[in-house]
């Protein structure tokens, strides 16, 4: 080899090395990498690591711009789909916060909830007791939710323009928490307006407030709402057993003393109180909306808003799923038949606990939004529930989303700018 091809080959290696170097002074410093487990959200991962769900666009801002040099590392173009083995970039905690814009989120929240089924959503195990009359509208209306004071336990990270806590309250004597947001700067007159935010089933022994609905609950916040969105009895630290919602008036019971509790609250206007409601969390409040008349609208997406005879009847589990084990049979299904019959046997009682027999007391407009691919709540249920809001003469929208799933993932955005709008027309822009 000549000395003119040695000089070329020690150019050309400098000029590679040059190159180089910029590109590795500009990979992200990672304080850590994290391996995605079975299991695992962005917000949980966020949660643990960063001690805030609410900043898992950190982890997907600092992971893409390591994967732009260094493949070793996941793209992550939908943070509604982490893959098993991926690496992920975990910032360090000081980094600033991504930042957030004011209108609908860009970014869809990891799935607030697993596929729940209508024995795991809010099923009850074996009982000593079991009363289906308190699972009447009338009980419910008979009950005492008195004003109180909301009790902040704990100041949390702020949003981009929001405080956060978590607050508590009472209800039935036990103390119930939940997350709290206020906006920042200067209050209205008359206070912020509100929306109670009723989440749907997802197991108490893993509920966590500052997880799931991340993006749902920021989209809210951002735009000028107190939200307050209640953990119900037995989740998180929440005194009280978690019965479930159906066999049961616990969790709407302790929603509407969270309604008492906000009306209270000083910063809040308590003539401008929303509620928004998804899977269970839909039929909360549709039965709190025909029991508290100061609920201005409520939405509700993919809710379990049958009344009971179509529970009992069109809402079955999967059959790619196994049966519940034989200790955890009696479910409500089962209890309420055992007690009072079947709906052709005694359809007085099932009209009194069902909440669609009182749609002419409804509190507000009603917003329905609807997967028509919804593998967990059927999409007849909202389809049904429009029809008997438009024969009772209600002030109603209902929106469908084609091959959409439970959580309206494809839609987020869309239905996310419906509900704000919807809110602000009935809640914010109230006359």
């Amino acid at each position: 080899m000549n000395i003119k091809r040695w000089i070329g080959l020690i150019v050309g290696l400098i000029v590679a090395l040059t190159v180089a170097v910029p590109a590795l002074a500009q990979t992200p410093a990672c304080a850590r990498t994290v391996t995605v487990q079975e299991g695992d959200t962005l917000t949980a991962i966020a949660q643990r690591t960063l001690g805030d769900a609410a900043f898992y666009n950190r982890i997907v801002d600092a992971t893409n711009a390591a994967a732009r040099v260094d493949p070793s590392f996941s793209t992550i173009q939908n943070p509604n789909r982490v893959g098993i083995g991926w690496k992920l970039c975990i910032p360090s905690n000081s980094s600033q916060p991504t930042s957030t814009p004011t209108a609908a989120p860009t970014r869809v929240q990891p799935p607030p909830l697993a596929t729940p089924t209508p024995e795991d959503e809010g099923g009850v195990g074996e009982v000593e007791s079991f009363d289906g009359e308190a699972l009447t509208i009338e009980y419910l209306r008979r009950q005492n939710y008195p004003a109180q004071s909301l009790v902040i336990k704990e100041t949390l990270t702020p949003g981009s323009n929001y405080n956060r806590y978590i607050a508590s309250y009472i209800s039935e004597g036990l103390r119930i928490d939940g997350l709290l947001t206020v906006p920042q700067g200067a209050k209205p007159a008359t206070g912020w307006p509100v929306i109670i935010f009723n989440h749907g089933y997802i197991p108490p022994a893993v509920y966590r407030p500052t997880e799931r609905y991340v993006a749902y609950v920021d989209a809210f916040a951002r735009n000028g709402y107190i939200v307050f969105r209640p953990d119900y009895r037995g989740h998180a630290d929440s005194e009280g057993e978690a019965r479930g919602a159906y066999g049961y008036p616990d969790y709407t019971i302790d929603v509407l003393n969270a309604v008492a509790a906000m009306k209270n609250y000083p910063d809040a206007d308590p003539n401008r109180i929303g509620m928004w409601g998804h899977s269970m969390g839909g039929y909360i409040t549709l039965r709190a909306m025909v029991v508290d008349p100061d609920i201005r609208a409520g939405v509700i997406w993919a809710g379990v808003v049958a009344d009971y005879p179509d529970l009992l009847t069109k809402w079955r589990r999967p059959n790619n799923l196994p049966a519940p084990a034989l200790s955890q049979a009696r479910r409500w299904r089962v209890l309420l038949q055992e007690k009072y019959g079947t709906p052709e046997e005694n359809p007085a009682f099932y009209a009194s606990i069902s909440a669609n027999s009182y749609l002419a007391d409804l509190s507000g407009p009603l917003q329905l939004h609807h997967g028509t691919a919804d593998a967990s709540v059927p999409y007849e249920f909202s389809a049904t529930l429009a029809e008997q809001l438009k024969a009772a003469g209600q002030t109603y929208e209902f929106y469908t989303y084609a091959r959409d799933d439970h959580n309206i993932s494809q839609g987020f955005n869309e239905a996310m700018a419906r509900s704000l709008a919807f809110f602000d027309r009935y809640v914010k822009n109230r006359r």
